[in-house]
Formats: C-alpha cells, sequence, structure tokens
C-alpha cells in the first residue's frame, strides 16, 4: 500500500516514529508542534560568528528538550556527537530549526555540523544532564 502525504505530515509521522522532531519556520501544523513538545523545556539558541549562544545548557536528566535555533549569519548546522540529531539551520531571517532531545545522565557535546567559515571547528557546546 502506498500512502501519499504532503512534508509536513512526513515529518510529524517522522517525529513520532524517532522521537526526534525537525521543523523549519512553519512547516508543522502548530498543533502538531504543540503536541511533539509537551512538558518539554524550551531552550533557544543563537548561532552566529562560531559560536552558539548559550554554548552550556544544564538541566536535569531525563528533562524532554525542544531546542529552537536560529542563524545569525550564515547557514549552520547542529549536530549532537553519539546521536542521530543532526539539522540544518537556515541563513538569517529564514526560519528557525526545531529539534526534540531527551538527555539521560551525562555530558552531550553539540556542534556545527556545517563547515562555516574559518572559526568553524571552535563551534561547541553542551548539554549537561545531571
Amino acid at each position: 500500500m502506498v500512502v501519499l502525504m504532503g512534508a509536513s505530515m512526513r515529518r510529524l509521522a517522522i517525529a513520532l516514529m524517532t522521537g526526534t522532531l525537525v521543523t523549519e519556520g512553519p512547516a508543522l501544523p502548530a498543533g502538531a508542534l504543540a503536541m511533539a513538545g509537551q512538558d518539554a523545556r524550551v531552550v533557544e539558541i543563537a548561532a552566529e560568528r562560531f559560536t552558539f549562544t548559550p554554548s552550556e545548557i544544564r538541566v536535569k536528566a531525563g528533562t524532554r528538550l525542544e531546542i529552537r535555533l536560529q542563524s545569525d549569519d550564515t547557514a549552520h548546522g547542529f549536530r549532537i556527537v553519539g546521536t542521530d540529531v543532526d539539522i540544518e539551520l537556515p541563513k538569517r531571517g529564514r526560519g528557525v530549526a526545531t529539534v526534540h532531545f531527551q538527555p539521560q545522565a551525562g555530558r552531550y557535546t553539540f556542534e556545527c555540523s556545517r563547515v562555516c567559515g574559518a572559526g568553524h571547528e571552535f563551534m561547541r557546546g553542551v548539554i549537561i544532564a545531571e
């Protein structure tokens, strides 16, 4: 059986299957995003000039995070090392990328996964779940 669905419904289906929701701009219906982010702590991260702000996030282990990323300059990537989270952030003014992540106890390094200039290799941060 073949099921045809729009891009927003495909993203929602993938989110439900994998537990990871990625959006750029208003691609998913508002209700779907709200449903996926229930009881999540919202963290907003800005990417610009080889830094993530904030670059350190501390949470209680098991906390559901809704990470909203926005570039303030060029296109960047966002990857949480050791996980399947790896998305591209659109250039300034072209939308917000959102990902859901629920860390267990430990340290999770995140980094830019798209070469963005001379300081790219320094563009890192950490999620600390205690």
